[in-house]
């Protein structure tokens, strides 16, 4: 770097003095960054530019420079030619690195199924059908008490009709709110698709406009614009319960909402029976408030329920695994008599000795075990009271035995009711012969 004074290819200012004492003196970096007048950039190279120590430069100068005015606009058309080139080179990787950072929110209210309320616009989403039912009804019932004149209308997204949303929502002569729930979103058409995009532009007065979206892609753009908030509307979001604590929290809300009391050991029972349809564990908690005055408990479940597929088969684990073989051999019984398979038998002994295994000679409490685990609370506590007496060589046995009593009520031996009735007794020994 040289100062504006010393550089090689610029000529003599007018200015500068032309006396013996005058020179034109290479100076290192350093000098020139500590000079008055600053440290200059050196321009470009220009084509056909002459070496400073050539006799062309030296005829050049010793003819006179060229005007100031002319090198001033050269630079500063230099230095804007610059700052096109370079300045949005330096912006751009800064705005692609923030647009992946920065995650899509949605810009209207995500609330749960027992949430619900009145919007001009309510996404029902997610793949629990008999939760969206649930909201899509209470919603019902609360704009029943509001007017009882409310118009109630149902639409089929897969099969609609042009013009359907249209003349739903107009007014009427009486001026009665209407609701309006869509089915089937996942699989609309084009023309649904494309009112119900022009609806949320304008929604209509005293219409609730509810759509009903069990997943997928369909639909996407739809979901997109009323998730930013076009429309005024919310999003129920109606997740599926897929682990057993949800259901347990689920049936233990039915009866706190309903006032009753209900034991923990019913509650797990209840799971334990109905834990592969939600409707069926709501109807059934629903027939044990209407029908119990008292406290409901595990005799309450038993009596109402005993002859459940899943009750029976974790009934058949619990007496195996607290060393009741007896009993276990009837209740096994029963459950085969009863409709029950040996398959989801067999599955309920594999969870619960999962269970003892994960658990095994590890100590903590229940709360931070659960945590760690991904199980419930009361599963630990019990996995550990069952724990009680066992070995770690009872246990690596019965584990080997369930895998082969697996395979032989797949089809892979004869007797599959004899296969359970082996496996219960090794169990209820603890894995010792």
């Amino acid at each position: 770097m040289r100062c504006w004074t010393c550089s090689p290819e610029s000529e003599r200012p007018p200015s500068a003095p032309t006396g013996r004492g005058c020179s034109w003196l290479r100076r290192p970096p350093s000098a020139a960054a500590r000079s008055p007048c600053g440290p200059r950039r050196c321009r470009p190279g220009r084509v056909g530019a002459r070496a400073s120590g050539s006799p062309g430069a030296r005829d050049s100068r010793r003819a006179g420079p060229s005007p100031a005015p002319a090198r001033l606009e050269r630079a500063i058309e230099g230095n804007r030619v610059a700052a096109r080139t370079t300045a949005p080179r330096a912006q751009k990787p800064a705005q692609k690195s923030a647009s992946k950072s920065t995650p899509k929110t949605a810009a209207i209210p995500q609330l749960a199924w027992h949430q619900v309320r009145p919007a001009p616009v309510l996404l029902v989403s997610g793949t629990e059908s008999f939760l969206a039912e649930r909201a899509i009804r209470q919603l019902r019932d609360f704009l029943k008490l509001e007017d009882p004149e409310l118009e109630v209308s149902d639409v089929q997204a897969d099969s609609y009709a042009p013009g359907e949303i249209l003349t739903l929502a107009s007014p009427s002569l009486f001026g009665e709110p209407r609701l309006i729930r869509v089915r089937s979103v996942e699989k609309c058409t084009d023309a649904f698709l494309t009112e119900a995009l022009d609806y949320l532009q304008n929604p209509a007065e005293d219409t609730y406009l509810v759509m009903r979206h069990g997943g997928g892609v369909r639909g996407k753009k739809l979901l997109d614009t009323i998730r930013s908030g076009v429309g005024g509307g919310i999003e129920i979001v109606c997740a599926e319960l897929k682990k057993d604590t949800d259901k347990y929290d689920f049936a233990s809300a039915e009866f706190k909402t309903a006032g009753k009391r209900v034991t923990a050991s019913a509650l797990r029972a209840l799971v334990s029976a109905f834990s592969d349809d939600l409707a069926e564990l709501s109807a059934a908690c629903q027939q044990l408030i209407s029908d119990s005055s008292a406290e409901v408990t595990e005799v309450t479940v038993d009596r109402y329920y005993g002859g459940r597929v899943e009750a029976n088969a974790f009934k058949v684990a619990d007496s195996a695994i607290a060393g009741r073989h007896g009993e276990a051999l009837v209740t096994l019984r029963h459950a085969l008599s009863s409709g029950a398979d040996p398959v989801p038998i067999v599955a309920a002994f594999a969870m619960k000795i999962r269970t003892m295994a994960k658990l095994f000679g590890v100590r903590g409490g229940s709360g931070q075990l659960a945590s760690q685990f991904g199980l419930a609370p009361w599963q630990v506590e019990r996995a550990q009271r069952d724990l009680r007496g066992w070995s770690d060589e009872g246990l690596a046995r019965c584990i080997t035995m369930l895998a082969e009593t697996d395979a032989n009520v797949k089809g892979g031996g004869r007797d599959p009711v004899f296969a359970l009735e082996r496996l219960i007794g090794v169990i209820a020994r603890r894995g010792e012969d």
